[in-house]
């Protein structure tokens, strides 16, 4: 219950370094499943909205690419630009780290949130790894002194653990208002977004080392007959070298990864799909502003 018995609604946006469960948090707190998400840093690379609608609240999380100081390549200064608008419209803002240690990444995103004029919850994650629990005692301490914060809450997204007490507190920062969004909806993006990020969720989860940061999804064609979903799918890499990578011997890895998708695709769209993909070749896509827009990016300079 929102405090007070009024209805509360707001914008919550989550940040944090790279690869620190954001995006398993949103998608935990939602209740479904709005974000990608692998074990690789920088899987989230577009502002996603992810909305929690009770009787008495709604919840508008914005779910941030992870911000990084070293933001050599357009798209990383795209994501980051990504990630600081979300402040300058946010109610209340969740910065993330991980319960295992503070990091040089989470000193970087912290001086980005001097700038926010918004109340800062600190929500330390993966607190499940961390065992006995007094040991998050000295980071917990130390991240206090660093800021005034509204509120430091250890959970665990993957678990569930500590979650309930992260919405009380959330509740408690947003103010009494109306609804933003119908309360069917989950996420402000659509269906060609979404299959497109499952695409891409598999072939990050499936590739190695430098491969997923050099590839882009592009959904082209999309037919549904009422029982088959006809998909047609590019697969844009940075260098020629990538292409075979993906495809593997004789194309035996990308039909993997293409069944993977499959399954999770029927599943989103609750109907058998038919799933082709072609792979390309777009040099040094990720410093190139014309690529960056036509595979959904806000690209700047």
């Amino acid at each position: 219950m929102s405090p007070g018995g009024e209805f509360r609604a707001g914008f919550v946006a989550v940040v944090g370094r790279p690869n620190a469960g954001k995006s398993t948090l949103v998608n935990a707190l939602v209740g479904e499943k709005v974000s990608i998400v692998t074990a690789r840093p920088q899987t989230t690379r577009h502002r996603i909205i992810g909305i929690r609608s009770r009787p008495d609240s709604q919840v508008v999380f914005v779910d941030t690419p992870g911000l990084h100081a070293n933001a050599r390549k357009l798209i990383n200064r795209t994501m980051n630009r990504a990630a600081t608008s979300s402040l300058a419209d946010a109610d209340l803002v969740l910065f993330v780290i991980e319960a295992g240690g503070w990091r040089a990444g989470d000193e970087h995103v912290l001086r980005r949130l001097a700038k926010a004029s918004a109340p800062v919850i600190l929500v330390v994650n993966k607190a499940d790894l961390v065992r006995p629990r007094t040991k998050m005692l000295p980071l917990l301490e130390a991240a206090g002194a660093r800021q005034s914060f509204a509120g430091i809450v250890p959970v665990s997204a993957l678990t569930g653990e500590n979650l309930g007490q992260l919405v009380e507190l959330i509740l408690a920062q947003l103010p009494p208002g109306g609804r933003f969004y119908p309360d069917e909806m989950k996420t402000d993006r659509g269906r060609d977004f979404r299959i497109g990020e499952i695409l891409r969720e598999k072939l990050m989860a499936a590739l190695e080392r430098e491969v997923p940061y050099g590839l882009a999804v592009e959904i082209g064609a999309v037919e549904d007959d009422g029982k088959l979903v006809r998909i047609d799918a590019l697969i844009w890499v940075a260098k020629d070298s990538q292409r075979p990578i993906i495809l593997g011997r004789g194309g035996e890895r990308l039909k993997a990864i293409g069944q993977a998708a499959r399954l999770d695709l029927e599943a989103f769209l609750g109907k058998k799909v038919f799933l082709q993909t072609h792979v390309k070749v777009r040099r040094n896509w990720a410093d190139d502003a014309r690529a960056l827009r036509q595979f959904g990016y806000e690209a700047g300079s």
